[in-house]
């Protein structure tokens, strides 16, 4: 494979290797980059080209080694990259696995066991990286992500084809982007965060440890943000089978109320079913699985 260089144009490399997109996104950079090379963005952004070359390259090429590029690069630039990444993983690529298997789960079978254990196996996924994450990615070792090449593995090889085909295949797809980045990050861990960190003092490294670390937040998706509270509470008691009746009188509201309320939760939403509406809940974290 040819080694990126500061003449390679952007557009090219994205579009025979889209795995990049989310990389250089960590950077600022957005898609819309034209016919310019790695070397105008990266004036126009005003970033440090040798260090985005070198983050590429090791993610394309299992052989690249910038040894003798380290000693360029300062120590606040590598940790802002990590962290950078790590709150990629937290806020966007592992919620939008969860958000395709949530799908794929509420339409093809909310109550099959099968699918349920799969989600189960994904939270146990989520758990340990998160895990990872916070015992901090400078330590020896690296993150074994067994559990997400089993939970490709078995939508390929054992889940019955009645299933909704081109949600999983949604789920796969995702869970292989994030399984090449998982594998790319360790090598940048490897070759270019470790062996920065032994340069400096222990007060020195704990610092940029601490400061990789992904700042807490929740993460909301679609239009939740658009329904209030009692709105939310009465879109629970309709996912569960209750009649508007019943909502009122659980809530001590009149029934006027809760059709008024309802006719808002549809407009929002644009979902008049109930399984609609519990397809909406669960892809939008509002109820879990």
């Amino acid at each position: 494979m040819s080694v990126l260089t500061i003449h390679s144009v952007l557009a090219e490399v994205l579009a025979e290797h889209n795995e990049l997109i989310p990389v250089v996104n960590r950077f600022g950079i957005r898609l819309g980059v034209g016919d310019k090379t790695i070397g105008d963005l990266c004036r126009e952004y005003r970033l440090n080209p040798d260090f985005i070359l070198t983050v590429l390259n090791v993610y394309l090429d299992d052989n690249y080694y910038p040894e003798k590029d380290l000693p360029l690069f300062d120590a606040e630039l590598i940790a802002a990259y990590f962290k950078q990444t790590i709150t990629n993983y937290i806020r966007d690529l592992v919620p939008n696995i969860e958000k395709h298997l949530n799908a794929f789960i509420a339409i093809s079978g909310p109550g099959n066991k099968e699918l349920l254990l799969l989600h189960e196996l994904f939270v146990q996924f989520k758990k340990e990286l998160t895990g990872h994450i916070e015992n901090g990615l400078s330590e020896e070792g690296n993150f074994r992500n067994e559990l997400l090449h089993d939970l490709k593995n078995i939508l390929i090889k054992h889940i019955s084809s009645e299933n909704n085909q081109n949600l999983c295949y949604a789920v796969i797809f995702s869970v292989s982007s994030l399984e090449k980045d998982l594998a790319a990050h360790d090598r940048l861990c490897d070759r270019i965060l470790r062996p920065k960190l032994k340069e400096l003092d222990s007060a020195r490294k704990q610092f940029l440890e601490n400061s990789f670390l992904p700042e807490p937040s929740i993460h909301h998706t679609g239009n939740q943000k658009d329904l209030t509270k009692r709105e939310i509470e009465i879109l629970k008691l309709i996912i569960q089978g209750l009649l508007n009746k019943e909502i009122a009188e659980k809530l001590n509201i009149s029934l006027n109320t809760v059709l008024t309320h309802r006719k808002k939760i549809i407009r929002k939403t644009g979902v008049k079913t109930v399984s609609g509406l519990t397809f909406y809940c669960i892809r939008n974290g509002i109820v879990s699985i």
